[in-house]
């Protein structure tokens, strides 16, 4: 108790409103609770979190805990009341909801639920409920909820961890309708049985234009702004040539594509590139020895080539990799996710490399997988291999030996 008083008091001298979190406060003894409360508050703490950090409250019992802290813990009416809640049991949105009834008036979350082990609580599925349930909560919120999509889909693509389609609000499914009688329904009438309409959440409008190669950059644009970004005549320049090859590889350019081909745009502007990728050849088969050729453009601009076989064509591209630039690396984690239907879906891969106790992370997408995989992990050297120029420097204000 006397190293929280003491932090939340070093706190206070860095900035006005400090928040305090009692780590597993859902199983803690009440009244030890309450009077490490009582003390930090005196210290200075600003916001009270609470957090069922392993998951373990269910809604009546959190609802219970704290009216009992707002009852025992004086000076508690001058502070913002927080929850944090873990999803182990499923109830992090229903434990965070109940709270708010209560009089918390801070919640914390992640996008799309992504936490440590179930998860936390989903912030997009608390902000609907608010916002669709207003006649319940009475509480006002300060959020555009028509960002709430693209924000889940920036999320996904970065971490690399898909959205289930059952997921609420910004599954795939959450708002498509198989049963007759649905589809009847909402044809007549959306609100039949949608609660919310897709676009309150920023779904981009049903595809009026289909795009493939003979599209324009104005189709293009058109789209790409539906979808919430916003370019200059040189930048669709620019993205309609990556398009026009994508689109000469696909019958249909979906939003999904669209997406994958704006996030492509953005990581490559802004990743170190030490090498890039010219060319990657496989050959292989049940009875053949996976081989793999790359060819690699070093930081000079010279071609650089070399061959390796593996335990199957990611193997073997990774190894070739690793034989041009001279590096040895472990690979973590491989996914690879179908980013739209059909045979000629694009491919997102991520790619996870561990050396010397260090993880990089690369991501790329492509409608062939070995580019993709091939692309990943060159980011991820990169990556890497920027991280080892850094460590190299020597310190601003050092002086040599």
């Amino acid at each position: 108790m006397t190293m929280a008083v003491e932090m939340v008091a070093r706190a206070k001298s860095y900035c006005d409103d400090v928040e305090f979190s009692p780590m597993d406060a859902t199983r803690t003894n009440p009244d030890y609770l309450y009077r490490m409360l009582e003390e930090v508050i005196k210290s200075g703490a600003k916001t009270i979190n609470i957090a069922d950090t392993v998951g373990y409250a269910i809604p009546s019992d959190f609802q219970a805990m704290l009216r009992d802290i707002q009852l025992y813990v004086p000076g508690i009416e001058g502070v913002t009341l927080s929850v944090h809640c873990h999803n182990d049991l499923g109830l992090a949105v229903s434990n965070s909801l109940a709270a708010i009834e209560v009089g918390a008036r801070q919640v914390e979350g992640c996008i799309n639920g992504i936490g440590e082990r179930a998860g936390n609580a989903s912030l997009e599925e608390i902000i609907m409920a608010l916002d669709t349930r207003k006649d319940l909560f009475g509480v006002e919120l300060n959020i555009d909820t028509t960002q709430i999509y693209a924000a889940s889909r920036l999320v996904s693509r970065i971490t690399g961890m898909s959205v289930q389609a059952n997921k609420a609000i910004v599954g795939e499914n959450a708002f498509r309708h198989a049963s007759g009688i649905h589809q009847d329904g909402v044809l007549k009438d959306r609100s039949t049985y949608e609660v919310m309409s897709p676009e309150r959440v920023g779904l981009p409008p049903e595809v009026q234009l289909v795009l493939g190669k003979l599209s324009g950059r104005a189709g293009l644009q058109a789209r790409l702004e539906l979808l919430g970004y916003s370019l200059d005549r040189e930048e669709v320049t620019g993205v309609y040539q990556r398009f026009l090859e994508l689109a000469d590889k696909k019958n249909e350019v979906t939003d999904r594509d669209l997406e994958i081909l704006m996030d492509e745009e953005n990581r490559t502007a802004s990743e170190p590139i030490t090498f890039s990728l010219d060319t990657v050849h496989f050959t292989g088969g049940d009875k053949d020895i996976p081989t793999a050729t790359v060819r690699l453009i070093g930081p000079d601009g010279t071609f650089l080539t070399d061959a390796s076989t593996g335990n199957g064509p990611v193997d073997a591209v990774c190894r070739a990799i690793d034989r041009v630039i001279g590096c040895s690396t472990t690979l973590a984690d491989f996914q690879v996710q179908a980013v739209s239907e059909g045979l000629d879906s694009v491919g997102s891969v991520t790619m996870r490399i561990e050396n010397a106790g260090r993880v990089f992370s690369g991501r790329s997408a492509s409608t062939d997988i070995i580019v993709a995989s091939a692309q990943a992990y060159l980011s991820a050297v990169n990556r890497m291999l920027a991280a080892d120029e850094a460590e190299s420097l020597p310190a601003v204000g050092s002086t040599p030996d």
